[in-house]
C-alpha cells in the first residue's frame, strides 16, 4: 500500500473513532455499574495512583487534557475526597495532588470494569497483531511528540 492509499484510508480518523467508541462504551458501563465516577474522572485517578504527588499541569500533560479540564476534575475528585492537594513548600499556588484512601478504593472498584472492557475491545485479536499494533502506535506517538510542543 502506497502512502496515498495509506492517506485514504484514514487511520487517523479511525484511531478517534475508536477513542470516542472506547470512552462512549466505559461512560455507559460506569453508569451502569453506579460508580460515583467518569470514566474521564478514572483517568486522572490512574495517573496519579501511578505517580502521586504530581502537578496538575503534570496530569495535563499525562492524559492530554487541558488545563481548565484538569482543574475542573481535581475539583470534583477532592470534593469527592478521592484526593487531596497540597502547597508546594516553595511556591504557594502550585499544588501537588495526592490519592485518598477513598480514591484508591474508587480506582479498584472501577478496574474490573475498565479489564473488562479492555479484553472486550481486543476480542479476536491475536496477540501478535496486538504487540504490533502497539509498537505502530507507539513509533506513531514518538514521533508526533517530537513535534508537539506541550506547555508542561
Amino acid at each position: 500500500m502506497d502512502k496515498k492509499d495509506l492517506l485514504k484510508s484514514r487511520i487517523g480518523m479511525k484511531l478517534v473513532r475508536v477513542g470516542k467508541m472506547t470512552r462512549a462504551l466505559a461512560t455507559q458501563r460506569f453508569k451502569k455499574e453506579k460508580f460515583e465516577i467518569t470514566p474521564e474522572q478514572y483517568t486522572v485517578l490512574t495517573a496519579i495512583i501511578d505517580h502521586d504527588g504530581l502537578y496538575q499541569r503534570q496530569i495535563s500533560a499525562l492524559t492530554l487534557k487541558d488545563r481548565p479540564n484538569i482543574t475542573r476534575i481535581v475539583n470534583i475528585l477532592e470534593k469527592m475526597e478521592l484526593v487531596t492537594r497540597t502547597s508546594d513548600v516553595n511556591k504557594r499556588k502550585i499544588f501537588k495532588i495526592n490519592i485518598t484512601e477513598k480514591g484508591k478504593a474508587a480506582y479498584k472498584q472501577a478496574l474490573p470494569t475498565v479489564l473488562d472492557l479492555w479484553q472486550y475491545s481486543v476480542k479476536g485479536v491475536c496477540d501478535n497483531d496486538l504487540e504490533t499494533c502497539l509498537k505502530v502506535l507507539n513509533k506513531i506517538k514518538t514521533n508526533l511528540e517530537e513535534e508537539l510542543n506541550l506547555q508542561i
